[in-house]
């Protein structure tokens, strides 16, 4: 199996180690990985939060067969959503289930409106 890893914090990096101890995992690539993770995957340095064009063209010219991705701006800009319309097996959440995380604002709404129990919070904004 051919593994690409989005993101390049010590959390992606315990992810490329575990990998690499796998009998199955062939090969791993780590996007943008760091000095760490290029001691067990290969790392490419290319954009990846908004624009995943050069992240398609990396999974059809190395055959990757699974991704893998950490960081929350990727996720909440929707980079599930858009390997998944590829066809491409991708572990992590939707643009929409992402921002549960990466929005509290949306999180503390979708809080609400389902009863779950949370802190009170009240919505501002700054006129400039």
């Amino acid at each position: 199996m051919r593994v690409l890893v989005i993101g390049g914090g010590g959390r992606e990096h315990a992810l490329c180690w575990k990998l690499r101890q796998s009998s199955r995992v062939e090969k791993i690539y780590a996007v943008p990985g760091n000095a760490g993770m290029a001691e067990v995957a290969e790392c490419q340095k290319i954009e990846y939060e908004n624009d995943f064009s050069s992240l398609a063209r990396l999974i059809d010219e190395e055959k990757v067969d699974f991704v893998i991705v950490g960081p929350e701006v990727p996720l909440v800009n929707g980079i599930t959503d858009y390997l998944e319309k590829r066809k491409v097996a991708v572990f992590g959440p939707s643009k929409k289930a992402a921002l549960l995380e990466g929005s509290k604002v949306f999180a503390k709404k979708f809080m609400k409106k389902y009863g779950i129990t949370t802190a009170d919070f009240e919505i501002l904004s700054v006129l400039t």
